[in-house]
């Protein structure tokens, strides 16, 4: 478990948290005193202080979110998402992932109808504009011409598609 849930050398916290997700860590169950026995996770102090205080058993996906938001409590801080160009669809579809993964983390876990999966998260006209931004100047045109004022906000995975 600790190989495949702890933060690589260098790698920001959003994209260690959607690596987690992807590698199955919702499917885990633990109680806290079995998380704390996984060490440093997050490679951050603040972070993994955090994971496994309380003493139920929960996801290590819960705890590894209520973690970072222990950790970074307000959703302004942008030192977790990385910013930057996207120079591949590949690597633009792996931003905006990061970019709902970075909303999923600021839901309340308790809402039952929030979604769970950040390819189910609504793009929101912010993460939108981020995504945008963030494209190389060739993809930028086509998709700055989006506009979803007439209809819902698709998903990650539909505006991935």
């Amino acid at each position: 478990m600790r190989k495949d849930f702890s933060c690589l050398p260098g790698e920001h916290i959003i994209t260690w948290l959607l690596r987690c997700w992807d590698n199955g860590v919702s499917s885990l169950e633990l109680e806290g005193r079995e998380a704390k026995k996984l060490g440093s996770l997050s490679r951050e102090g603040g972070i993994d202080k955090v994971i496994g205080k309380k003493p139920q058993a929960l996801s290590l996906w819960r705890q590894l979110l209520s973690s970072m938001r222990g950790r970074y409590p307000f959703s302004e801080d942008d030192v977790v998402c990385r910013p930057g160009k996207w120079t591949t669809m590949e690597r633009g579809i792996q931003y905006l992932r990061e970019l709902a993964m970075w909303e999923m983390a600021y839901y309340d876990t308790n809402n039952v109808q929030l979604p769970t999966d950040p390819d189910e998260v609504k793009c929101t006209q912010l993460m939108w504009q981020k995504f945008v931004w963030s494209a190389p100047s060739s993809y930028t045109n086509s998709l700055a011409v989006r506009d979803w004022k007439s209809q819902k906000a698709p998903t990650v995975d539909e505006v991935a598609s």
